[in-house]
């Protein structure tokens, strides 16, 4: 595993070094569930009120709520559009991204014929839900920056000075193969030519990402005098992350001597599993009010990383005015394995009917994202420094989903949602201000349900807003700040029997 020599703070995050940190706790463990388009018209508020599938990923004691089986299916369509700002400059990149987001099975079982005291039924549901996706793309752009990639590099080499052939081989090896990192016999020390002449140049990062968690479950139910719901789930978790990212540094303005410009572009693909349990209860004090509970354990992950890397350098040499290119990689593609257990979450819930017309959700997600932790790391790493780290910059916070359902007609329904997710980040770390300390992650939603006879059609559209700063480049002194906005058009199909 590349070994950090840096000391890992919260202002590192996010810069497609292959080293396991702060950044992987937080992205397996921060999810946002799609599910069917009725849970995300209603802001996925739907852990008091159960009777959908997205609801056995919330709250499992909704699987007790159906009266019949049930099957659906729910693809979906958006755009995610992203606005990177670096060095007072601002471009636009965006992608479309297609995706099933749900298909679940549902059967329910009554204990007796017409039993309505009691044990009155139990139900059983299989299927999956997407928790969330990380397809996007980024683009960021700025002129007369005042750091460089090769920086990152040659502090690692000089701290302490070590031999050519102690680099690593996906980083500073390849800067050495390109001559954008020299050695200085007479101080002993490692240089770039970029830094001797104090920066001036020109970058460009554009990141694609493309991937998933997605959570395959098995729900069983029990439904008491229908005023009291029990359930649990299993869930097993499948992910796939990919990230391609291409840094381009260039001396615009020719003012740096032999250095014209360098591509250092890396690959990361992530793939693990994991499971997770939920237990869950749903209680009708009296019949138009419903009060739920749930707590989600630790989700269990095993990953597997393999990456790669490339440079590529264009030089002048002063002497005989020669232009040479150069290109370098390593010899093979890297691979690590190790573990991460994310947070408990707990899920506290209230729905309310208004007689036969509507109803208004509310859910509350309370999750620590301190107690995340890296672990079982090759060679016996044991990710000391990078839990230290977790634990010192991410916080508690509290998830809000409300959501709201008119029916129109016996066959018509209008619905709305609001989610807010503050930010997981401390305002200041290491005595340092975090601008992601105040970023944070909402969508609002609407949509309708439409039903004949046992076949049935739900329609969501969802605007989701985001803003995080994030580095251009390990070492960086400026960071990107990118604003994210993402438009999906979700349909659940769904038979009852």
């Amino acid at each position: 595993m590349k070994k950090l020599v840096y000391t890992i703070s919260i202002l590192l995050i996010s810069c497609s070094v292959f080293a396991q940190d702060l950044t992987d706790a937080l992205r397996y463990s921060n999810y946002k569930i799609s599910g069917t388009a009725r849970s995300a018209a209603m802001g996925n508020a739907f852990g008091a009120l159960g009777g959908d599938f997205s609801s056995l990923s919330i709250n499992p004691a909704g699987v007790a709520v159906y009266r019949t089986g049930e099957f659906t299916f729910t693809p979906s369509v958006g755009k995610i559009s992203v606005d990177g700002t670096f060095l007072g400059n601002t471009i636009n990149e965006s992608k479309y991204n297609v995706s099933i987001d749900n298909i679940g099975y549902v059967s329910t079982i009554p204990t007796g014929e017409n039993s309505e005291s009691g044990l009155v039924s139990l139900s059983f549901g299989l299927g999956f839900n997407r928790l969330g996706s990380f397809s996007m793309s980024m683009l960021a752009e700025g002129a007369n920056s005042n750091h460089s990639i090769l920086d990152y590099f040659t502090n690692n080499v000089n701290n302490p000075v070590i031999n050519s052939d102690d680099f690593d081989s996906y980083y500073e090896r390849l800067a050495w193969d390109t001559y954008l990192l020299n050695y200085d016999d007479q101080n002993e020390e490692y240089f770039n030519d970029i830094t001797d002449n104090n920066f001036g140049q020109s970058q460009r990062k554009s990141t694609t990402r493309k991937g998933y968690i997605n959570e395959y479950l098995v729900s069983v139910g029990a439904n008491f005098n229908h005023k009291f719901y029990v359930g649990g789930t299993l869930g097993i978790h499948e992910v796939i992350f990919k990230e391609n990212a291409d840094l381009y540094e260039w001396d615009e303005k020719n003012n740096i001597p032999y250095f014209n410009e360098l591509n250092f572009n890396t690959y990361l693909k992530t793939t693990g599993n994991g499971f997770n349990l939920k237990l869950g209860f749903i209680y009708k004090p009296v019949n138009n009010l419903r009060l739920g509970f749930a707590v989600h354990s630790p989700t269990f992950y095993k990953f597997n990383d393999a990456y790669n890397s490339e440079m590529n350098s264009s030089i002048t040499y002063l002497e005989d005015g020669k232009t040479e290119t150069y290109s370098a990689k390593p010899d093979k593609e890297g691979v690590y394995d190790y573990e991460i257990e994310t947070p408990l979450k707990m899920i506290l819930s209230g729905a309310y009917v208004i007689g036969k017309s509507g109803l208004i959700s509310v859910d509350y997600e309370i999750v620590d994202y301190a107690t995340a932790k890296l672990k079982n790391g090759g060679g016996n790493y044991n990710y000391y420094s990078e839990n230290t780290a977790i634990k010192n910059a991410y916080k508690t916070v509290g998830n809000l989903h409300i959501g709201g359902e008119y029916r129109v007609s016996h066959n018509f329904s209008l619905r709305a949602g609001y989610e807010n997710f503050p930010s997981v980040y401390k305002s200041t770390y290491l005595a340092a201000q975090n601008p992601n300390g105040q970023a944070k992650y909402s969508t609002v939603s609407g949509g309708f349900g439409f039903k004949q006879g046992k076949f049935f059609l739900d329609a969501a559209v969802k605007r989701i807003i985001n803003e995080e700063y994030l580095k251009l480049h390990p070492g960086a002194f400026n960071m990107v700040d990118y604003n994210i906005s993402q438009n999906n058009v979700i349909l659940t199909l769904g038979y009852k029997f």
